[in-house]
C-alpha cells in the first residue's frame, strides 16, 4: 500500500499509489520541500506578485516583480530549480528527476498560475528553449545562451506562429532564413510570440524558411539563435488573451526586417527546423497538461469553498445543499481523475525503456484535447457558483479560464492532435478485419462440428438497444426505438 505523502492532499491517494514506486528518494524529498514551499512562500505571494505589476500600460512592460525575484533567490538555495530537466536527458545540466516525476510537480506549481512556475525557473516558453539549446546547441551557444538561462540570469522567447498563415500546419510558414556569405539574413512577420514584451528577455529563437524548394516539406524550415537587441527587431504590440495581456512576459506581434546574426547562431543544421520543434514540444506539452491538472483542481477547490460559505443561500438553501451544484462537484472530481492518470500514462510510456517523448505521441496526443477542455469544464462551474463574481477582476477564475482556452490553440490546435490520434487509431483497422476473420473460421468450424446451421450474428445497433431496455426502464421511442423494433437484427 503507497504511503502518505502530503501530495495527496493535491491529488489523490489512487494516482499517488500508481506512481510511488517510480519515484526516487530524492524526487520524493524533493516533491515535499516542493510543497512546503507551496505553502509557505507561494501562496502568500500570490496577491501581491499581482500588486507589483503597474496598471502603467507603459511601465507593466518594464517591471520585473520584485516578490518574484526574491522567492527565485530562496527557491534556488533549496534546490527547487530547473526541476523539468531531467538529467537522464540531459546529463550535463539536468537534475535527477524523471518527466513522471516532474510532472506530478508541474500539477501543484498549476495551481499558482504563471508564477509558481517561474519562481523555480520552470516556465513557458523558457522551458521548451533550454531543452533546444540542451539537445541540438553547440557548446558555444549553450555558454552562452543556456547557461544564462538556466541560472535565471536571463529570459528568452520562440518565434514560429505567423499572423498571415495559417500557422497551426507549419509547413506554412512564410519567414525567410537565407545566407549571406557568413551571416544569416531572416525577414518575417510573427505573432503570439510568448516571452518577448519581458525586459529581460535577450534571446528568440526563431523558425523560418531556408530551403522552399526542397522536395520535403518538412526540410524546408531552420531554427536560428536571435539576440534580442539585434537591429530589425521591431515589437510591433502585445497581443491580448480576452483582454489580458499577460505582461510583463506577453505573447506580442513582431516584425524581423534584414535581421542579421552569425552563421554560428543556426541550431542543428539547416532543414532540421521540423526535427527541433518536435523534440521541444513533446516533454512541454506534458508539463502543460499537468499544469492545467493542476489549475483545475484549484477552481475545483474554490468552488468547494464558495458553496459551503453560510452566507450564502439561494431559495433557502445553503449552495451546497442544491442537487445540482452537487452534481456539478461530483462531475470536475471525476474528470479530473480521469484527466491525471491520463497524463501520468504518458509521462509512463516517456520514463519506460529510456523511450523519446516521440515514443509517446499517442497518449501525449490524447491527453493535449482531452486535458485543456476538462480544466476549461471545470473552471466554468467554478465561475457558475460565484455568478456575477466569477467572470470580476475580484477572483482568478476568469483570468485562468482565459488562459487555459489558449491551451486548445497552443502547440497545435485541438483538430490536429484528434486528427492523429484518429489516424493511427484507422491504421488498426486492417488487423482488426483480419483477425475478425480468422474468428469468422473457428466459428465455422464449430457450428459445422455440432452440426447446427450458422444464422446472422447480433449487430453491434441491437446490442446497444437490449443493453438500454435492461438499464433504462422507459426508452425514449424516438431516440431508442422499441425492444421489438430491434429484435429483427438478432
Amino acid at each position: 500500500m503507497a504511503s502518505q505523502h502530503p501530495i495527496v492532499e493535491y491529488t489523490s491517494q489512487a494516482s499517488w499509489a500508481m506512481i510511488e514506486d517510480k519515484f526516487s528518494p530524492y524526487a520524493k524529498e524533493t516533491l515535499t520541500k516542493l510543497i512546503k514551499f507551496y505553502e509557505e512562500e507561494i501562496l502568500p505571494a500570490r496577491r501581491l506578485s499581482h500588486a507589483q505589476l503597474p496598471e502603467d500600460p507603459v511601465k507593466r512592460w518594464k517591471t520585473v516583480i520584485p516578490v518574484i525575484e526574491e522567492l527565485k533567490v530562496k527557491a534556488k538555495k533549496l534546490g527547487l530549480w530547473n526541476l523539468f530537466l531531467s538529467k537522464a536527458h540531459y546529463p550535463e545540466h539536468g537534475v535527477p528527476l524523471t518527466n513522471l516525476e516532474y510532472a506530478v510537480m508541474a500539477e501543484l506549481l498549476g495551481r499558482a498560475g504563471h508564477m509558481a512556475p517561474e519562481v523555480v525557473n520552470c516556465s513557458a516558453p523558457d522551458t521548451g528553449n533550454m531543452e533546444v539549446l540542451a539537445k541540438y546547441g553547440t557548446p558555444e551557444q549553450q555558454k552562452k545562451w543556456l547557461i544564462p538561462l538556466l541560472n535565471g540570469e536571463i529570459r528568452s522567447a520562440f518565434a514560429m506562429t505567423e499572423r498571415h498563415v495559417a500557422s497551426s500546419d507549419a509547413t506554412n510558414i512564410r519567414t525567410s532564413i537565407r545566407r549571406e556569405g557568413d551571416e544569416i539574413v531572416i525577414n518575417g512577420h510573427k505573432w503570439w510570440i510568448s516571452g518577448a514584451g519581458d525586459p529581460r528577455t535577450k534571446l528568440h529563437i526563431v523558425m523560418g524558411k531556408s530551403d522552399p524548394g526542397n522536395k520535403s516539406s518538412y526540410h524546408q524550415q531552420s531554427v536560428v539563435l536571435v539576440p534580442s537587441d539585434t537591429p530589425g527587431i521591431t515589437i510591433v504590440r502585445p497581443m491580448k488573451v480576452f483582454g489580458y495581456d499577460d505582461a510583463p512576459e506577453g505573447h506580442c506581434e513582431i516584425i524581423y526586417e534584414n535581421v542579421r546574426v552569425p552563421l554560428s547562431n543556426l541550431v542543428l543544421g539547416w532543414g532540421r527546423g521540423f526535427e527541433i520543434i518536435q523534440g521541444r514540444l513533446g516533454p512541454g506539452r506534458i508539463h502543460h497538461c499537468m499544469r492545467a491538472i493542476g489549475a483545475a483542481s484549484e477552481a475545483l477547490d474554490t468552488m468547494l469553498r464558495r458553496v459551503t460559505d453560510p452566507s450564502r443561500k439561494t431559495f433557502g438553501k445553503y449552495l451546497h445543499e442544491h442537487g445540482a451544484v452537487i452534481a456539478e462537484i461530483a462531475k470536475s472530481r471525476a474528470e479530473i481523475e480521469a484527466a491525471r492518470m491520463l497524463v501520468l500514462s504518458a509521462a509512463l510510456q516517456v520514463k519506460n525503456a529510456d523511450i523519446t517523448p516521440k515514443g509517446a505521441l499517442k497518449e501525449i496526443g490524447i491527453a493535449k484535447f482531452v486535458v485543456p477542455s476538462m480544466a476549461l469544464t471545470v473552471v466554468d462551474r467554478a465561475i457558475q457558483s460565484f455568478g456575477a463574481e466569477g467572470v470580476c477582476q475580484d477572483q482568478g477564475l476568469a483570468k485562468m479560464w482565459a488562459g487555459l482556452r489558449t491551451l486548445r490553440i497552443a502547440d497545435g490546435p485541438d483538430a490536429v492532435h484528434i486528427q492523429q490520434v484518429g489516424q493511427r487509431e484507422l491504421k488498426r483497422a486492417p488487423g482488426l478485419v483480419k483477425k475478425a476473420a480468422e474468428l469468422a473460421k473457428r466459428e465455422d468450424a464449430l457450428f459445422q462440428k455440432a452440426g447446427i446451421k450458422k444464422g446472422k450474428g447480433p449487430s453491434l445497433v441491437a446490442i446497444f438497444y437490449v443493453l438500454n431496455f435492461e438499464k433504462n426502464s422507459v426508452i425514449n421511442p424516438i431516440a431508442n426505438p422499441p425492444l421489438s423494433s430491434a429484435l429483427p437484427f438478432l
